[in-house]
């Protein structure tokens, strides 16, 4: 896995090969956003007009905080040069699209078997990875913008607001340098990723569109290099993971607002160091525009340790552990039966995810935002158990609403989740309609004080070892552990 920096920080130059027979000929465009337009090497006269208009349209640009046209043509450009090992992007052959459309029809009706979420694929594609970035670019925007403007509004604050008014169009000038090397710093973040990611949902988070399976043929193919497994296999295990995210995020509808709202939670929460920030600007050499890429290097925009970020972390944390989680454990079951390798390639891809896979590394560079599932393995056991106390269907049945999903304290206590009865917020539900409709006389009201009382926590549907709700004073877990649910869970 590359350890390409994103964000701020400088790309790491390759040591030998040919790449590196360029530091001496100037610079390449990750260390000057300017070379995405010029080129790395030299220009000859009767470009230097079209270089110029381009350049007019660059500092003209004002549609946000990041340049994203410009992050689309450094991508592209990024992927075009070749990954990191060496490799050159391909075409996706005939028989190659074909491949992953088995392979994903496959998937789906393994996973029909283990999951009673339906199929969330209503196509199933297979991309080059030019065709990755170009599919996944408008969800990173949606990731970057707020991290890009909270920067931005920094950097502004620093002036003295008589100075703001001063520079006048220079500030419009300054934004747009800004967006240009933020849109300089995602392009080539992205056409790395592209080398490396196998499919649509690798981090976790849905990239691609709604409802479209995908897998990069040529990087499943290096991913499966060396593991001593054959290729179909490979094949196969990744498309049931990428099916199985397909199900949980269109069948889930609040699950991807929830993940990306702790995302823009945590962004949002940024403090710059603007002490800090004022004495570096006072130091930059105006004739070095790529100092201030170096000083941004050292850590300016690091995250206060707010407690509403960690409230956020943590959130998203939790959250990415149930998705990675559930995936894990309905791969598994999915694959056991029919893939000999299923167990070495469900370690092979935990341990891609825990050592940090090139998302993780994107986000921590930015904002210092992981998005790793640090507690995978404890999720995993978690919906596996719930698995043998509930069957597949009280299993799924969490992702009804997130109140009901486990916490990160039920991840300590799995085996107390899992004894515990869930909050049916069906009986809920038909109280507010109708109470809404006004359908409940004086005698329909006998419901509000067990309502009342399952709220105070003294009900048993929170699970919170006081009485089941039922009037018959016994506790739940004593109940549970003598019950069906809670055999099964000491089973499991």
């Amino acid at each position: 896995m590359s350890d390409f920096p994103f964000g701020f920080g400088l790309p790491q130059e390759p040591e030998d090969g040919e790449s590196g027979k360029n530091r001496g000929g100037g610079q390449g465009p990750a260390d000057n956003p300017l070379a995405a337009l010029f080129g790395a090497g030299g220009m000859n006269a009767q470009d230097l007009g079209a270089a110029f208009q381009q350049l007019g349209q660059l500092l003209s640009n004002d549609s946000g905080p990041v340049n994203w046209e410009l992050a689309q043509n450094v991508a592209r450009q990024t992927v075009a040069q070749g990954a990191p090992d060496g490799s050159k992007d391909r075409s996706v052959s005939t028989a190659e699209a074909e491949q992953v459309r088995e392979a994903v029809r496959l998937a789906d009706l393994w996973l029909d078997g283990v999951t009673s979420l339906p199929s969330g694929a209503s196509s199933t594609v297979a991309w080059s990875r030019a065709e990755w970035v170009e599919a996944t670019l408008p969800v990173w925007r949606e990731l970057v913008d707020p991290v890009a403007e909270r920067v931005g509004a920094a950097m502004s604050e620093v002036l003295p607001e008589e100075m703001r008014a001063m520079a006048g169009p220079l500030m419009g000038v300054m934004r747009s340098m800004g967006g240009a090397m933020f849109g300089t710093q995602i392009g080539q973040a992205v056409g790395v990723l592209a080398s490396e990611v196998v499919g649509s949902t690798d981090v976790g988070l849905p990239l691609g569109p709604a409802g479209r399976a995908a897998l990069l043929p040529q990087n499943v193919t290096a991913l499966g290099e060396g593991l001593g497994v054959p290729q179909d296999e490979v094949r196969l295990y990744l498309a049931l993971r990428e099916a199985a995210h397909q199900r949980l995020f269109a069948h889930v509808p609040w699950l991807r607002s929830h993940l990306f709202g702790a995302v823009d939670g945590y962004a949002r929460g940024i403090q710059v160091d603007t002490d800090k920030l004022e004495g570096l600007v006072g130091q930059i050499d105006p004739s070095r525009p790529e100092e201030l890429q170096e000083k941004l290097q050292q850590g300016l925009f690091e995250p206060e340790d707010t407690p509403e970020q960690k409230a956020a972390l943590a959130r998203l944390e939790t959250a990415l552990a149930l998705v990675e989680g559930w995936v894990d454990a309905v791969v598994h079951a999915a694959a056991e039966p029919h893939l000999p390798s299923a167990s070495a390639l469900r370690e092979t891809l935990r341990r891609r995810r825990a050592s940090g896979g090139p998302a993780e590394q994107t986000f921590a560079t930015l904002i210092g935002l992981e998005l790793r599932p640090r507690r995978l393995r404890d999720a995993a056991r978690l919906w596996a158990s719930l698995t043998d106390a509930r069957g597949t269907q009280g299993r799924d049945a969490l992702w009804t609403h997130p109140d009901m999903l486990p916490t990160a304290e039920d991840l300590d206590d799995p085996d107390g989740f899992v004894h515990r009865e869930q909050l049916d917020f069906s009986e809920l539900d038909r109280l507010l309609g109708e109470a809404a409709d006004g359908s409940e006389g004086p005698a329909g009201g006998g419901e509000a004080p067990r309502l009342a009382k399952e709220d105070r926590g003294e009900g048993g549907a929170r699970g919170d070892g006081g009485n089941d709700g039922n009037g018959d004073g016994r506790d739940d877990d004593g109940r549970d552990g003598r019950g069906r649910d809670g055999e099964g869970g000491r089973a499991g």
